[in-house]
């Protein structure tokens, strides 16, 4: 499972794991008119802007066989002031393209974020997930998450859902 720093002309294939992935994973949380009226090319311009800006985010792609980006991972320091943004590191996006689910591609990817925080500096790193996500709060237990009491309420697509905040130490 090839893992990388994503490069600007990657743009186009988080773009593509980042709406599959929603539409997929969020299909009994968000109304389908919603997750329908995401759109890939809005994405790639704003994956684009991203990769190209000065205090760019780390972006991390795996690729299949052809070279096609099959997920992606994004990560910076913490951007609220809730935590010490010089020891608390933010993932910001973790999301694969469905047909890959089950197959370990999370699991590395994952794995390679934590590595690349840790050897960025960061001691802790923490991440938002949908409260009724399941999937994805059983993905991040499994790997040592744990959820750490901070809940907030925020709209997405006309509807208000809960998002939980999962911490991990780095260093234990």
């Amino acid at each position: 499972m090839p893992i990388r720093e994503a490069l600007a002309e990657d743009a186009a294939g988080i773009a593509a794991a980042h709406v599959l992935s929603w539409r997929a994973a969020y299909r009994d949380l968000l109304p389908a008119a919603y997750l329908d009226t995401l759109d890939v090319e809005e994405r790639t311009a704003v994956w684009r802007a991203r990769l190209a800006a000065p205090e760019r985010p780390t972006v991390l792609v795996e690729t299949g066989p052809d070279g096609r980006v099959r997920a992606f991972s994004s990560l910076r320091a913490w951007p609220d002031g809730t935590f010490d943004g010089r020891t608390t590191a933010e993932l910001a996006a973790l999301y694969a393209l469905p047909e890959v689910w089950g197959t370990g591609i999370g699991r590395a990817l994952l794995a390679a974020s934590t590595e690349a925080v840790v050897a960025a500096g960061f001691r802790t790193a923490a991440l938002w997930v949908f409260a009724g996500n399941a999937r994805g709060r059983r993905f991040y237990e499994a790997a040592g998450w744990r959820a750490d009491g901070e809940a907030v309420r925020e709209e997405t697509g006309g509807r208000v859902l809960e998002e939980l905040r999962y911490r991990r130490d780095l260093f234990t």
